[in-house]
């Protein structure tokens, strides 16, 4: 029987060995996650803190991680203290672990790095952002650096800069109306459908050649002059509305295409009539976006040289949810001790900043930190890595 008991805690070390393996895999990969995202956060966090001090933006990632973890057991017998000898065996154990993390991390720069960091948004990434539900006035306040409103015979642009109040204005409660439109659920971005038409002569089409058009296009043969007319539908630029952009006429999508300009530029329009939500204030125009360094050069200079301030919202302009309409995009405290209750923060220049996620705008500066980060993901290139990122687990 001694013997016996001996097996079984034998066997219960082999298995207790197999078992702490995915529990070891399961923590580094929490904790390594937890580590990366954080150090990203603070690097976020402080290039503000650069901006602020007029200082460059710098950003440096991991590129690699790989993690070793040794597990050893040992296990033996000893006669039991007290007892007969060779009579009764207790079994004894050992373990040991060890962890070898090898981290790469690589400087973020370089010519198409720092293009991309200088490079305004397109439009195609603001409405990528708003179909995920986030508010269109915290969206527009962070990635937008004017609005262009269109009158009948000229266009007046409203700088989105606290320096200058008449622009900043206006340009907060632009963005508070459609907001206003937004939390009815009636505002609508998506980009206009265009019909497009060409008509060739029916003789220059082979049979092959009309097959893969009937793949593309719409075929329909005009007997009375012997063409082809093609049609297809292809999207435009992006148009804010407060109604259905499918209900317009065809020609008048073209003509909203025509002032909203091309699909692919940094320009997002807006269309808000007078029949729709938010009618009481008919408003045309199209927001000019900005790059991610001109997002951290506008949060720096809130902090000192140009402090965002509190603008009413039109008097035209629908109830807002909750009367949310916070003085600062993202507001960052900035003091000469650490804040307990603070998220994130970080220490620097001899002072101490934090986003504020305390109160009642803790929800919406939340949101504005981690929309930043996802605006710095959509801006970065892939890092170079070395060798291929892996936890590799040794017993």
């Amino acid at each position: 029987m001694p013997l016996l008991y001996t097996l079984l805690y034998l066997s219960s070390a082999v298995v207790l060995s197999g078992c702490l393996s995915p529990i070891a895999l399961n923590r580094a990969v929490s904790v390594y996650d937890d580590a990366i995202t954080s150090a990203a956060s603070k690097q976020l966090l402080m290039n503000v803190a650069r901006a602020h001090h007029h200082q460059p933006i710098h950003f440096t990632g991991v590129s690699n991680v790989a993690a070793t973890f040794d597990f050893r057991f040992n296990a033996g017998a000893t006669p039991a203290a007290g007892g007969l000898a060779g009579a009764v065996l207790m079994p004894i154990f050992g373990a040991a672990v060890a962890e070898n993390p090898t981290i790469s991390i690589v400087p973020i720069e370089g010519e198409e790095f720092t293009k991309r960091l200088l490079d305004p948004f397109q439009q195609a990434k603001l409405t990528l952002l708003l179909r995920q539900r986030y508010d269109i006035d915290l969206l527009l306040r962070l990635m937008a650096q004017e609005v262009r409103i269109q009158h009948p015979t000229s266009q007046t642009a409203y700088r989105n800069r606290p320096s200058d109040p008449q622009g900043y204005e206006m340009f907060r409660r632009v963005v508070l109306h459609l907001s206003a439109i937004q939390d009815q659920n009636q505002l609508h971005a998506e980009p206009l459908t265009l019909e497009r038409t060409w008509t060739i002569p029916a003789g220059s089409i082979t049979a092959e050649g009309f097959q893969v058009l009937e793949k593309e296009f719409f075929v329909l043969y005009n007997k009375q002059d012997n063409t082809y007319t093609l049609s297809k539908s292809v999207p435009g630029p992006i148009l804010i509305t407060n109604y259905d952009p499918n209900s317009l006429s065809p020609e008048e999508r073209i003509r909203l295409s025509s002032e909203a300009g091309n699909s692919d530029t940094n320009d997002v329009a807006f269309d808000i009539r007078p029949n729709g939500p938010g009618g009481e204030w008919p408003i045309r125009g199209t927001f000019r976006l900005r790059s991610f360094h001109a997002i951290l050069g506008f949060l720096g200079r809130s902090l000192g040289d140009e402090p965002e301030y509190h603008v009413d919202k039109d008097p035209r302009t629908p109830p807002i949810a909750k009367g949310e309409n916070p003085a600062a995009t993202m507001e960052v405290l900035v003091s000469d001790s650490a804040s307990p209750e603070a998220d994130l923060s970080i220490h620097t220049h001899n002072r101490y900043y934090a986003v504020n996620t305390t109160g009642p705008l803790a929800r919406w500066n939340r949101d504005a930190f981690q929309m930043l980060y996802l605006l710095f993901q959509m801006t970065i290139t892939d890092l170079p890595r070395t060798g291929v990122p892996s936890i590799t687990i040794a017993k």
